[in-house]
C-alpha cells in the first residue's frame, strides 16, 4: 500500500511556505538519524540535489554522498556537482569516475532496454561498492518524491538505488516523498541551489546513452555531449531557457557523405529535438526562429568534431516519443 500525501499539506508555491517545509524536515531528519551516517546516491538532478542540501543543512559531514560519473552525463554536469556540494556547500563527497567501466560494458550492445538495464547494474553494483568502503552507514537517503510514489508503489527505480543488496540493510531517510516536483524547486531555490541544478530540464536516467542511438561508441557519444551543450548554450542566449519544457541532441548510429575543405567526408548527422509538455504523456513541437536554428547548425558543424549534417526533429507525441530509444 502506498503512502498517501497528508490531505492538510499545504502546496509550496511560496518562500515561506518553503522555508516552514525546511525547518520541518530538519528537524525531522535530526530526529530521526540521530549521530549516525546518512548515504546519498547524488546524480545532480534536482530531486537527489535537494536532499543532499536538506540532509546537509540538518546533519553536516554526517551525510555521505556519492556521485557517479558513468561517462553519459551532460558537459559540465560533474564538475557543477562537485563545484556545488564539494567546494560551496562543503559537503563529504565522494566523487566516482566510472566512465570506462560503464562504456566498456556498454561496448556492441544496441538494444535500447539492453542497454538500460546494463546502466541500471552497473550504477547499482558500483553504488553498493562505494557503501561498503563506508564505515557505521546506518541511513540511505533518496530523492523520492510523491509521484514516484503514485506510479511506483514507492519505489525510485530510475535513481537505481531499489536493487541494493539485502545486507546493507540501511533505513531510508526520504525528505521530499510528498513533494511535487514544482514544490522540490521552490525548496530547492529556497536552500540557495543554483537555479542551473534547480531548473535543470528532464533527463532520462540512462543519461546521454540513450541519445547515443544503439551501440554506442566514444566518437558519438562526444559528439552528442558537445553538441548538446552548443543547444543549451543558445537556448539559454535567446531566452528559451525554462521556456521550451525539453531540448536536446541525438546522434543515430550511421553516417553520411559531406564535404570539408573541399574534401569529401563520412560524418555523423546530429538531430536536434525540443519540445513542449505538461507530464510528458503527449509533446509539441517548438518553433524555434530559422535564424537561431541557424546560428545552432553552423556551430554544431564547425566545432563538433565528426560531424557533417544537422536536422531538426519535427515529430509530436504521439506517434513518436520525446526521446528516441
Amino acid at each position: 500500500m502506498s503512502e498517501k500525501r497528508p490531505e492538510s499539506m499545504q502546496r509550496i508555491n511560496t518562500p515561506e511556505l518553503a522555508e516552514s517545509f525546511i525547518a520541518e524536515q530538519v528537524a525531522a531528519i535530526k530526529a530521526q538519524v540521530g549521530g549516525e551516517k546518512v548515504l546519498l546516491a547524488l546524480s545532480g538532478g534536482v530531486d537527489s540535489s535537494v536532499v543532499a542540501a536538506l540532509l546537509i543543512k540538518a546533519i553536516g559531514k554526517q551525510l555521505v554522498c556519492v556521485h557517479v560519473n558513468h561517462g553519459l552525463l551532460r558537459k559540465g554536469e560533474p564538475e557543477q556537482v562537485i563545484e556545488v556540494f564539494g567546494k560551496q556547500l562543503n559537503a563529504n563527497l565522494v566523487y566516482v569516475d566510472a566512465t570506462d567501466r560503464f562504456l566498456d560494458k556498454l561496448a556492441g550492445v544496441s538494444d535500447p532496454e539492453t542497454k538500460r538495464k546494463i546502466i541500471g547494474k552497473e550504477f547499482i553494483d558500483v553504488f553498493a561498492e562505494e557503501a561498503k568502503k563506508q564505515e557505521g552507514i546506518k541511513f540511505l537517503a533518496q530523492g523520492t518524491i510523491y509521484p514516484d510514489i503514485v506510479e511506483s508503489d514507492g519505489v525510485k527505480a530510475h535513481h537505481n538505488v531499489g536493487g541494493l543488496p539485502k545486507e546493507l540493510n540501511f533505513e531510508l531517510v526520504e525528505p521530499v516523498k510528498f513533494l511535487y516536483k514544482d514544490e522540490v524547486r521552490v525548496v530547492g531555490k529556497q536552500l540557495g541551489l543554483p537555479d542551473g541544478m534547480v531548473y535543470r530540464q528532464p533527463f532520462p536516467g540512462p543519461g546521454l546513452g540513450v541519445r547515443c542511438v544503439g551501440a554506442i561508441t566514444r566518437d558519438r557519444l562526444e559528439a552528442v555531449r558537445e553538441s548538446d551543450a552548443i543547444l543549451r548554450e543558445e537556448f539559454a542566449a535567446a531566452g528559451l531557457e525554462g521556456k521550451v519544457w525539453q531540448y536536446f541532441t541525438v546522434v543515430p548510429p550511421f553516417t553520411s557523405t559531406g564535404i570539408k575543405d573541399g574534401k569529401r567526408t563520412d560524418d555523423w548527422m546530429v538531430i536536434i529535438r525540443a519540445v513542449n509538455s505538461v507530464d510528458a504523456t503527449s509533446a509539441t513541437i517548438e518553433e524555434v526562429p530559422y535564424a537561431l536554428l541557424n546560428k545552432i547548425v553552423k556551430r554544431i558543424i564547425t566545432e563538433v568534431k565528426g560531424v557533417n549534417r544537422v536536422a531538426y526533429d519535427l515529430s509530436p507525441k504521439p506517434v513518436a516519443t520525446i526521446e528516441f530509444e
